[in-house]
């Protein structure tokens, strides 16, 4: 599976997010939490959602799954100046991604050892030290076998 390449503005994001492990995984609690007030942001982008993760720099080092990191529940907006008091604005910083087209249950996490294991190392680029993110829309199903989802790496030159 090969990406596309992409160089990317930055963007605007509103959101929830929780510092949690994949041993401690919080995710569907903010995702419910998040989905909740969604529906009252007058200024949304686009319909599609973004999980968003920011690692510390020394994450992807040695594979430790209660290493801590930010889980981001979120959505891209003209601006964040009228957003709901329990949702939080974050700047994503744009740059260039790696992006995969990915068709598969959100339980499947073989595509993520396919891409830190396997594609990284063997391509051009290295992680660069911004987040991660998946773009969901809407043919993105959670667990289906059927759901797609874009998978965002930050990539820098090696």
């Amino acid at each position: 599976m090969q990406p596309r390449l992409v160089n990317i503005k930055d963007k605007q994001l509103v959101g929830k997010s929780c510092r949690m492990s994949m041993v401690n995984n919080q995710t569907a609690e903010l995702w419910k939490s998040f989905m909740l007030i969604k529906t009252t942001l007058p200024i949304q982008k686009s319909q599609e959602l973004i999980a968003l993760q920011v690692y510390d720099r020394e994450h992807f080092n040695t594979f430790d799954p209660t290493k801590e990191f930010y889980q981001w529940a979120c959505m891209e907006v003209e601006n964040s100046k009228e957003i709901p008091n329990q949702l939080t604005p974050f700047l994503l910083k744009g740059g260039l991604f790696a992006v995969f087209n990915y068709k598969g249950p959100n339980t499947d996490k073989s595509i993520f050892e396919y891409i830190y294991n396997t594609w990284v190392p063997h391509s051009d680029y290295q992680l660069d030290d911004r987040p991660h993110f998946q773009v969901m829309g809407d043919k993105y199903s959670n667990s289906s076998p059927l759901s797609e989802e874009e998978i965002w790496i930050p990539l820098k030159n090696k």
